[in-house]
């Protein structure tokens, strides 16, 4: 079992900068894939980006590389999404999940075994 807390989220105005974290417990990442996904009201979750814990490397949803940057911290077990440029239309709740998702696959939800409680991120114009 894995236990996920996102923190860091919160209000910004535009072309503002947050960080968001998420810290598990329960168990390591170690052998997962950890994702970001964001949903905003009255519409389906959207994928965000991955990192591949054990090899570094991460996978962005379209149009999301430019401004979303996720990276780990293995001391402290735990995947930071930083956004930056942020835009009205970046509001939405902001989940981290945790799973084994096979290769191109990562932007789908049903990929993922254990989701975190999300944390709001609400951008001013």
């Amino acid at each position: 079992q894995v236990q996920l807390v996102e923190s860091g989220g919160g209000l910004v105005q535009a072309g503002g900068s947050l960080r968001l974290s998420c810290a598990a417990s329960g168990r390591t990442f170690s052998r997962y894939v950890v994702a970001w996904f964001r949903q905003a009201p009255g519409k389906e979750r959207e994928f965000v980006g991955c990192i591949n814990w054990n090899v570094g490397l991460t996978y962005y949803g379209d149009s999301m590389k430019d401004r979303f940057t996720i990276s780990s911290d293995n001391a402290k077990n735990t995947v930071y999404l930083q956004m930056s440029s942020l835009k009205p239309e970046d509001t939405a709740v902001y989940y981290c999940a945790v799973g084994r998702p096979p290769y191109g696959s990562w932007r789908y939800t049903s990929q993922y075994d254990y989701w975190g409680q999300g944390t709001q991120v609400t951008v001013s114009s």
